[in-house]
């Protein structure tokens, strides 16, 4: 805002009374920006010669209004908030009456060196009628010197930041009166904007809730984790547009970076690559070693508002440390902030191909151990991303819907850590060719595992596994509610059917560069050792045998783990089997920390014969590895007597437990008692427990709670007030932290009624 220029947050406040702003604002609305006396102008330095006609003296923003018919009201910053594509109304006083010919002409800009060949700039006057594609002014009413007026953008105006200028038009052309800034959003309750969305149920869930659920785990025992998002607590709309500003892009050309923010196309890929700091002085920081020394460990993170106000407040710097899932929580509530419905998607057993062959290529020892200096493609328990939806107005209306973005450094598209826009549409008819990055996103979902056996004299064999393991259970948070929605099939056709496989091939077929090379087909990878096709999609010779591990009671963090490994004889002749097992605590992105099982079998099985060979995991063989991840990976590798040889893998998250209670009705403004029922996992003595409390809405930033020192396996009961500051579910997390154990974390939803 110019010099002069005030907006009032409430009516009065902080003013002397007797004030222009006091006398001028009194019995109006908040939002009042009063405008300094228009000093007169000195052309020689002798004369005083006053401009002729009409100015404007103050606006009134009106935002309680536009607010409730933008969605906008949740936004705390001072400035009005509106999207585009749909009108909004503001009240003028004017110093006079205008002319009956006499109008009043507006300019709104955003960005530096304005202009309107960018469409960056728009110069309008006050008109009869709205016009669909440009921006309009229309008088409302008048009553004496007072004008309301309706501006409206058209729905595919740039976002961002804009300054509104006004002058009648008998003044000069450079005499415009700056009105005061306000920011417009995409519109995803407008039908002619390219993010339209035509369900109020999910405009709801997708663009307006501020928490949400990312399912994490292992695909046998998937789990929720809650996420406060908080688009709309304070500074985090200013934030979102600053990463925007903060780009390698807009760094390069602003002017041009800015005039294609009309375009969610370009401002998700932006943001999918300004989320991660590998490029540029992104937000987060990502570390998958296990190692967080200077920095935060992602599964301490409940939310994205701490990570993003830290990232500003240090003046860009990358904020250590983060996972898939905290990359796709902070992308989360920079689309929904900047007004593009966004939800969180897990992928479980999800492939990394690195390769880009289509395959996830795994290299085991005897014991079926990793052999990570060969195995460059890797299968992680899950992987975390973004769908936005919005037209593809580049692919065509076939396209159109939800798009994955992913900002989690992984791969470079296009010489940056980015990733997507992607067609789900297109992921599941097998279009990898479009854009963006569709060969990584069909890898993810879609790759066959393919395991080898390294020999001492370095050769390889085929192992037997389940080659469809990859793209399970790929899941969102339901609409309305906490439960889990399965869309693995909006991703794929059903694993094995015909269609499935025909969108394979037809994949594999616009990926590769093939030559033919006798009887069979070198495809060339991009970096590496070559396949042949027959190696990719020809299965290994199924075993006589059949494999597969089963827990004897649940996985429980701090207890022992007994379980068994049930061998079954398919034929009807008697097979000796060598079973080798290996045991190693993991990261989530099946990377081994350290070995915690290691031994050998030498088993009978008759015809048709099953047998089970009991495994046992003490607690102490696995305490000191354990990561945050609180996973553990155990393999079988199986050698038949006639050269057969099949691995069996079983992922193992270790279960913990907390419970949650809000001990009355929550009603806005009102204290509430919490009641946390925490429990010590270990059949040990544990001091310096903390509850980390977190909820959007129901408390101001973080609440710190110490626990009382817990004796083996003790039960205790903390409570705590909350003191909800808006109404209808907000969701409340509670974590138990312990340098003993890995973070048990536990979330509730909390219906805040409005106070009578």
């Amino acid at each position: 805002m110019s010099q002069g220029e005030k907006t009032c947050e409430k009516s009065g406040e902080g003013l002397l009374p007797g004030s222009r702003v006091d006398e001028q604002a009194e019995a109006k609305q908040c939002d009042i920006t009063i405008l300094p006396p228009e000093r007169p102008e000195v052309p020689n330095g002798n004369v005083r010669i006053y401009q002729r006609g009409v100015r404007v003296t103050s606006v009134d923003w009106q935002r309680s209004r536009n607010g409730a018919a933008h969605h906008t009201q949740e936004y705390p910053c001072p400035e009005l908030v509106v999207r585009r594509g749909q009108s909004f109304s503001l009240t003028l006083d004017l110093s006079g009456d205008l002319d009956s010919e006499e109008t009043l002409i507006f300019t709104v800009e955003t960005g530096p060196k304005a202009s309107e060949a960018l469409h960056t700039k728009a110069v309008f006057q006050t008109a009869e009628l709205e016009v669909d594609d440009a921006w309009t002014a229309v008088k409302e009413a008048q009553t004496g010197n007072s004008m309301t007026i309706s501006l409206a953008s058209p729905p595919d105006a740039v976002i961002g930041r804009y300054l509104l200028s006004a002058r009648a038009s008998s003044r000069r052309k450079h005499s415009d009166r700056k009105l005061g800034e306000f920011v417009l959003l995409f519109n995803p309750w407008c039908p002619e904007d390219d993010v339209f969305l035509d369900s109020e149920e999910e405009r709801q869930e997708y663009v307006l809730n501020d928490s949400g659920i990312i399912f994490r785990g292992v695909e046998k025992h998937i789990r929720a984790q809650g996420w406060n998002y908080g688009q709309f607590e304070e500074d985090i709309l200013d934030i979102c547009l600053s990463i925007l500003d903060r780009s390698p892009s807009h760094q390069d050309d602003p002017a041009t970076d800015v005039s294609h923010r009309h375009d969610p196309i370009y401002v998700t890929r932006i943001i999918s690559a300004m989320v991660n700091s590998n490029n540029d002085r992104g937000v987060v920081q990502g570390q998958w070693q296990g190692k967080y020394g200077g920095g935060t460990s992602p599964l301490h993170w409940r939310g994205s508002v701490a990570i993003l106000q830290k990232w500003f407040k240090g003046r860009y710097k990358p904020v250590k440390y983060g996972q898939c899932w905290v990359f796709a929580g902070v992308m989360c509530t920079v689309l929904r902030c900047l007004g593009i419905a966004t939800r969180v998607v897990s992928n479980f057993n999800s492939a990394h191909d690195t390769d880009k062959n289509l395959s996830v290529d795994k290299y085991v020892d005897s014991f079926g151990r990793t052999l990570e200096d060969l195995t460059e493609d890797s299968m992680w328990n899950f992987h975390v991303w973004n769908e936005s939806w919005f037209a593809r107005q580049d692919l065509g209306p076939s396209y159109n819907g939800w798009q994955v973005l992913d900002a989690t450094p992984q791969e470079e598209s296009e010489g940056v850590f980015q990733c997507g826009p992607a067609s789900v549409t297109a992921i599941r008819e097998g279009d990898v060719h479009l854009a963006h990055d569709g060969p990584f996103v069909f890898a993810e979902v879609n790759a066959d595992y393919i395991t080898w056996l390294w020999n001492e004299d370095e050769s390889r064999e085929r192992v037997y596994s389940d080659t469809k393991k990859i793209g399970r259970c790929i899941s969102t948070k339901a609409v309305g509610s906490d439960s889990r929605v399965d869309i693995t099939g909006l991703y794929k056709y059903p694993e094995g059917s015909r269609k499935e496989r025909q969108v394979y091939r037809k994949a594999v077929k616009k990926l590769f560069s093939v030559e033919s090379w006798g009887r069979r087909t070198w495809i060339r990878r991009a970096g590496g050792r070559g396949l042949w096709r027959d190696d990719l999609l020809e299965p290994a010779t199924k075993p006589s045998i059949a494999g597969k591990f089963k827990m004897l009671e649940p996985p429980v963090l701090g207890h022992d783990l007994q379980l068994v490994l049930c061998l079954t004889n398919l034929t009807s002749r008697a097979q000796r089997v060598q079973v080798n097992l290996s045991g190693a605590t993991i990261l989530y992105t099946r990377r081994p920390v350290a070995e915690i099982l290691h031994e050998s079998h030498a088993v009978r099985l008759g015809p048709q014969e099953e047998k089970k060979i009991p495994i046992a995991i003490s607690y102490s063989q696995y305490k000191e590895d354990l990561t945050e991840d609180k996973k553990i990976l155990l393999a079988a590798m199986c050698l038949v007597s006639k050269g057969e040889k099949l691995l069996v893998e079983k992922d193992i998250t270790l279960e913990d437990f907390i419970t949650i209670k809000v001990l009355g009705p929550a009603v806005v403004g009102v204290a509430v008692a919490v009641e946390v029922m925490v429990v010590n996992p270990l059949l040990e003595r544990v001091e310096d427990c903390v509850l980390m409390v977190e909820g959007s809405g129901l408390l101001q930033g973080q609440l710190s709670i110490d626990v009382p020192s817990l004796q083996p396996q003790e039960k205790a009961l903390v409570q705590f007030n909350i003191t909800p500051s808006k109404s209808g579910p907000r969701q409340l997390q509670v974590d138990l932290v312990s340098h003993h154990f890995p973070d048990i974390k536990g979330f509730v939803i909390v219906d805040v009624a409005t106070a009578k």
